[in-house]
């Protein structure tokens, strides 16, 4: 059955089709709806919340390294320049150098400088932690130190893994602690020539705790690239593998992009990245896409729970509605369609005043007057069997008391005075026993009685050629059957069957049990009929009663048959009735079946 041959053939399909219709779709559209805005608008809000936290840890860098930078207008100090440019100092010289490092300090609140000192290209330098010192090596052999008198202008952000060879140079030792080296060219005041260098040394771990306490989702982190993709400040191991960063760093990273899923082996990514002013350093920020997004997916969830609780709400309000809707109609029906199958006591209890109990109480009084009209119908019905089974039997009476009153004005013609007066007392008993007080109903030996003096009637006209003979078990004489049921049949035996041949014939009038039924027979050893009689007089026995026409017998016979047989069709219905045997020249079989009651 499809889905539009059930919707048809019930109201509550259709019902719920309208139902969900008119409720799921707008909660599915509502909900869809809600949750592409509400997707949408908290995963860019969490992008975008995201973006900011690089963009401020950015910011926090700038403003570090612009705060610890300030440093670096000791450069222009003339103290310092002549330090720088004379190959001898005095003790008062380096110790104002000094205090000047102090005072910097003091100022600006440089608790995370680990270090300043300023050297010039013969090795001569004075920092805070060593004071006015001597390098063994040539400065310049440091590539930095290079660059910078290369690019005067430059300044130099190292971190400690590129600065190790520089704090080789320098003689410097920061134990348990990691340094990020800030350099730049100290120059002539007049011609601009570069004399030496400064050196900030910077704890990383100011940068450190920036990344760490900087968060993005759950297990996200930020890490730091130089300009060209390589990481200057990398995560911890166990938070991001070699493969991701490599990938991360081969992906072009715009300045006015928010951000970008990357897809790895394991499960999407979300970058975020920010770009320093100060240093032109990247800050990069990972994390899990999903977590990301886990605000937006929460809010997905409760959009999807809301609408499966709406529509439970729903399918439980149609329901209820239904229940009290349809249940009396479901009832109405249940009770129509036992009405149809013949129990006409299926009445409806009608609740209520409504236009369905209305509907079911003229059901009821349908009922009842279907009822009362099967009622006169079968009263008229029986009326009227009864008139058929009388207007047959008088069918049956007559048709034989014609040949018996023939036989007896010849017999008293020729002066046969007792074979009048033996067939006049038989014709007598015959009468008497067909009459049965007006009853429809004799036992069977009662009718053996009436077949026998019918033979006895017979044998008297045709003692030549007849012969009879009655085999019936006497326990089965006792059962009732209706009256003027062997007589016709064998009158057919004697008229169409024995007649017809030449010499003596015989007629047995026989019976048995079989299962519930009763079986009497009688048998002829007459001529028979041809196979093609035989069908059409089987076929005439299946035909209704009304197309029983009045007629008189004929050379082949077949009337008295068939009024017997509707007479035991009228009364028992079918299979009982007669059964036709015959084989022509040989003889014939006709069988009664009748219930054994």
């Amino acid at each position: 059955m499809n889905v539009v041959t059930w919707i048809s053939s019930s109201l509550r399909a259709k019902l719920l089709s309208m139902f969900i219709i008119l409720t799921a779709v707008p909660l599915l559209a509502v909900g869809l709806i809600s949750y592409q805005k509400s997707y949408t608008a908290v995963s860019d809000h969490s992008k975008a919340s995201t973006r900011l936290a690089a963009d401020q840890l950015a910011r926090n860098l700038d403003m570090l390294f612009e705060d610890t930078e300030r440093i670096l207008e000791m450069g222009k100090n003339p103290q310092v320049l002549q330090f720088l440019y004379s190959q001898s100092e005095t003790y008062q010289e380096a110790k104002s150098i000094l205090q000047t490092f102090k005072l910097y300090r003091e100022t600006y609140k440089y608790d995370k400088v680990l270090n300043i000192a300023m050297v010039n290209f013969y090795g001569k330098g004075i920092s805070e932690r060593r004071g006015v010192f001597q390098l063994e090596r040539n400065p310049l052999r440091n590539p930095y130190f290079q660059y910078v008198t290369q690019y005067p202008d430059a300044v130099l952000r190292i971190p400690q893994s590129a600065a190790s060879e520089f704090n080789r140079l320098d003689g410097f030792d920061y134990p348990n602690q990691k340094a990020l080296s800030i350099i730049a060219a100290i120059k002539q005041r007049i011609t601009h020539e570069v004399i030496g260098f400064i050196v900030i040394d910077l704890n990383e771990a100011m940068i450190d705790d920036f990344l760490a306490n900087t968060t993005i989702g759950q297990t996200g982190f930020f890490y730091i690239n130089d300009p060209y993709g390589k990481a200057v400040f990398e995560p911890k191991a166990e938070q991001a593998s070699t493969a991701v960063l490599a990938q991360i760093a081969e992906q072009p990273m715009a300045a006015e992009q928010d951000g970008f899923v990357l897809s790895t082996k394991s499960k999407p990514q979300f970058v975020v990245y920010s770009t320093s002013k100060v240093t032109g350093w990247k800050i990069v920020g990972v994390a899990p896409f999903q977590e990301i997004i886990a605000e937006a997916n929460g809010i997905r969830q409760l959009i999807i729970v809301s609408v499966l609780l709406s529509a439970v709400f729903a399918l439980t309000l149609y329901f209820f509605l239904t229940n009290r809707l349809t249940r009396p109609i479901q009832v109405l029906m249940n009770k129509m369609r036992k009405a149809a199958g013949g129990y006409l006591d299926a009445k409806v209890a009608p609740t209520g005043t409504d236009e369905i109990a209305d509907l079911g109480n003229s059901f009821n009084i349908m009922l009842e007057k279907i009822k009362s009209l099967i009622d006169n119908n079968r009263h008229e019905q029986e009326l009227k069997r009864m008139a058929e089974l009388r207007t047959l039997q008088a069918q049956i009476n007559p048709h034989f008391l014609y040949n018996t009153l023939d036989s007896i004005i010849w017999m008293a013609e020729a002066e046969k005075k007792e074979s009048v007066i033996k067939m006049v007392k038989a014709l007598s008993r015959f009468f008497r026993l067909s009459l049965n007080k007006g009853r429809d109903w004799v036992t069977i030996k009662t009718e053996l009685e009436h077949a026998h003096n019918y033979l006895v009637i017979q044998q008297m006209r045709y003692h030549d050629i007849l012969r009879y003979e009655i085999e019936v078990d006497p326990e089965l004489q006792v059962y009732p059957m209706l009256k003027m049921t062997l007589q016709p049949l064998i009158e057919n035996a004697l008229y169409h069957g024995i007649k017809n041949k030449r010499g003596q014939g015989r007629i047995t009038v026989g019976g048995y049990v079989e299962g519930k039924d009763i079986v009497l027979t009688v048998t002829d050893d007459g001529i028979g009929m041809k196979p093609e009689r035989l069908a059409e007089l089987r076929e005439q026995l299946e035909k209704p009663i009304d197309s029983l026409a009045p007629q008189t017998d004929d050379h082949e016979g077949g009337f008295g048959l068939l009024n017997v047989h509707h007479r035991i069709r009228l009364y028992f219905g079918s299979p009982y009735g007669l059964e036709l045997e015959s084989v022509y020249r040989e003889g014939s079989r006709i069988s009664i079946r009748i219930p054994k009651q």
